[in-house]
């Protein structure tokens, strides 16, 4: 009698054991199928707003500190304040059919709530984090990001006041299985002359040749980082012309063919855009197709003057000899 008490017990906690490992709930581990099945799978179109990612309620959450790990800093920084406790939870999972898988998992700081895509290659290992919606404190504005069925990525923003339209803003991506990057394609801008220029690949190094920021005028920049070979490098750019009536936004991967040349070229985006550098100059001449990236009455095309560094000033004073 008291062995088959034992055995019962001993096949309740296996039992136990074997569902939290199911569920992924773990606070260390991390396994692939077990997070994989935290999210129900959706058919596409897929479509989330500011207003039901703030008002839904938190779904499966990933307890995995491994996984949280995934997501680089500078995702995280550029939606909650540096060093804020996150949790994560499971919302969708989008798979496409030999190929890479979506998650969007929601994210939460306190009352702050954001919506990321991480990407998963063929294989289940971790490719990349793509804020894939943000909402913002602007009561005037609704924001919406979608999923297509040829997985396309849109993020809208609308802009209303005293219930009129005043403005709408679209930028489409597209997933690069090559760069393991999510890459603008088009971009229409709400109205960013109002709004601060960011530079989403500020932070990242900046030690080889060339790289460093160009600017022309006060709100178009050409930002060139470090990639991940040294014929490699990572280039922003971001160009307001015409007083802000033509703007335009490229952030992608360029391949140096020569010393002082480089060009852009993206599997699935026509745009071919070229660099030539010099030690205090880097030239943009689009050599085809890049109007996805800007506006129909201006161009990527033009010089961009190199900004100096700020070097940080020395607390370390010379001493004379007498």
């Amino acid at each position: 009698m008291y062995k088959l008490g034992y055995i019962f017990c001993f096949l309740v906690l296996l039992a136990c054991h074997s569902k939290k490992a199911k569920t992924g709930t773990g606070e260390t581990g991390f396994t692939y199928e077990s997070f994989s099945d935290l999210f129900p799978a959706v058919k596409l179109p897929y479509q989330i707003t500011d207003t039901s990612l703030l008002k839904s309620k938190d779904t499966t959450q990933i307890r995995s500190t491994e996984f949280a790990g995934f997501i680089a800093d500078s995702v995280k920084n550029q939606i909650f304040t540096k060093g804020a406790k996150l949790k994560y939870y499971a919302l969708a999972k989008i798979e496409v059919p030999k190929a890479e898988t979506y998650y969007i998992v929601k994210v939460i700081s306190g009352s702050k709530k954001a919506a990321l895509l991480i990407s998963f290659d063929g294989k289940g290992k971790y490719a990349t984090s793509f804020p894939f919606l943000i909402p913002d404190d602007d009561a005037t504005t609704s924001q919406a990001s979608s999923i297509d069925k040829s997985f396309t990525i849109s993020k809208n923003v609308v802009q209303k006041k005293d219930g009129e339209l005043k403005g709408e803003g679209k930028n489409v991506y597209v997933y690069s299985a090559d760069t393991r990057q999510f890459i603008l394609i088009m971009t229409d801008l709400l109205d960013e002359s109002k709004r601060d220029l960011i530079n989403p690949i500020d932070t990242m190094p900046k030690t080889r040749k060339f790289a460093g920021d160009y600017i022309q005028g006060k709100r178009s920049l050409v930002s060139i980082r470090n990639g991940r070979t040294p014929n490699q490098a990572l280039a922003f750019i971001h160009v307001e012309k015409n007083e802000g009536e033509c703007t335009g936004e490229l952030k992608g991967e360029i391949l140096f063919t020569s010393s002082n040349t480089a060009i852009f070229r993206q599997g699935g985006d026509p745009c071919i855009l070229q660099f030539n550098f010099t030690t205090s100059s880097v030239t943009l001449k689009e050599e085809e197709g890049c109007g996805n990236h800007r506006g129909l009455d201006c161009t990527l095309n033009g010089i961009f003057t190199k900004k100096k560094e700020v070097k940080s000033k020395s607390n370390t004073k010379k001493t004379t000899k007498k």
